[in-house]
């Protein structure tokens, strides 16, 4: 899979250990939208995924987070790979470790259903909620906050899709 783009903050030199935890997002676009889950506590829009667990594969995991975070059925046979963003950065939760994130983006359709969110505790207290919404929304809020890594992904990702023509309207 190709690299999009990296972010490394470089602001871990004083940190003793490292912890990975790649992740695997969908990319959904349906009518000149695209499906991102808003945090309404925090007001951030992410592209629908999450972590790749132990020993899973990476298609596996977006199919899982897709449908847990989002309530959307990927259709397995749709699914294409569009690129990774390769993230280093001091961790927000323990002070002498560096955190390191493959972002693995990959373009979906989904059936024309519905299925009940299995959201984690920390997903449920930021009000996660499925939102087919312009990319030009989810860039300006998400760029509100531009200290942010997450935030700043997905609205470089989302400026990609458009320059690249995999979006259109």
């Amino acid at each position: 899979m190709r690299l999009l783009f990296t972010i490394d903050k470089k602001d871990y030199e004083d940190c003793t250990r490292t912890y990975v935890r790649d992740s695997a997002r969908s990319i959904i676009i349906r009518d000149g939208k695209v499906a991102m889950i808003h945090s309404l506590k925090y007001d951030y829009y992410k592209f629908p995924g999450g972590g790749i667990e132990q020993g899973e594969d990476p298609v596996d995991a977006v199919i899982r987070e897709t449908r847990e975070e989002a309530g959307l059925i990927i259709v397995p046979d749709s699914i294409k790979e569009y690129g990774y963003v390769h993230r280093v950065q001091k961790s927000d939760s323990v002070p002498a470790e560096k955190f390191v994130q493959d972002n693995y983006y990959y373009l979906c359709a989904v059936e024309n259903r519905l299925v009940p969110l299995d959201l984690d505790p920390y997903e449920e207290e930021a009000a996660y909620q499925l939102e087919f919404v312009d990319p030009a929304l989810v860039i300006y809020k998400n760029r509100l906050e531009p200290t942010h890594v997450m935030r700043e992904r997905e609205a470089r990702v989302l400026e990609g899709l458009i320059a690249e023509g995999v979006y259109r309207k």
